[in-house]
């Protein structure tokens, strides 16, 4: 749930805003003093923040600048003043939106809405999501090079992690040792294969319950590997 802050000293005014958006799914907190409202912005995580100009202790513009200073949640003005120097100023300090009292608490929460869609938007086209492989039980983390047992992480080295994950892509399909050591170790194999088996059996130890019945890496004999789905 979205949690807002409303700073706004008109008590009225807040819990009738605050009764609006709740109504839309917000989580929502008031706070009726600039200082109070200020700390608050600074020290707690909110989504988005209603912001009164005219406010005891500590002014909206204050408040505005210092926010901005240290985070980029959307920030909706709201004043009496109908001047264009003060919508101005307001929206040179960071602010995203300048709305003029009286207005309607229906307008506001549309304009929370389109706010906080667009930050969303904008963050998540930043935000980089790593590739994950999940198979029955194990995760393997292939920007992290990280990889979970049943929740619990393992150890890998670095030829371990890209044969399991190599296999892990692959899965029902028999890799001969061979094919496996060219594509892994990128060489072409001359008497060194036996190096697929020592890796097979070390990760089997990492990954099988019974290393005895394997349940992911199975040998098929006479051929080579295949990982199990």
């Amino acid at each position: 749930m979205s949690k807002i802050l409303i700073i706004e000293d008109e008590e009225a005014i807040a819990d009738l805003e605050k009764d609006y958006l709740e109504l839309s799914g917000f989580d929502v907190e008031i706070a009726t003093r600039g200082d109070v409202g200020l700390e608050k912005a600074l020290k707690e995580e909110y989504d988005l923040i209603i912001l009164d100009l005219m406010l005891p202790e500590v002014d909206g513009f204050d408040i505005c600048r210092q926010v901005r200073e240290e985070k980029n949640i959307p920030i909706i003005m709201v004043s009496a003043k109908k001047d264009d120097i003060d919508k101005i100023r307001g929206l040179g300090l960071g602010a995203d939106d300048y709305m003029t009292k009286p207005f309607s608490p229906s307008e506001l929460v549309a304009r929370v809405k389109a706010h906080m869609e667009r930050y969303n938007r904008l963050v998540g086209s930043n935000v980089v999501k790593n590739d994950i492989i999940e198979i029955r039980g194990i995760k393997i983390d292939k920007t992290a090079r990280r990889v979970w047992i049943n929740g619990e992480e393992k150890t890998f080295t670095t030829k371990e992690f890209d044969l399991l994950t190599f296999l892990a892509e692959n899965p029902n399909r028999v890799f001969t040792k061979a094919e496996l050591f060219r594509q892994i170790w990128d060489m072409e194999s001359v008497g060194d294969i036996a190096t697929v088996t020592v890796h097979i059996k070390k990760i089997r130890e990492k990954i099988e319950f019974n290393t005895a019945k394997p349940q992911y890496i199975e040998t098929i004999w006479g051929v080579g590997y295949r990982f199990k789905v």
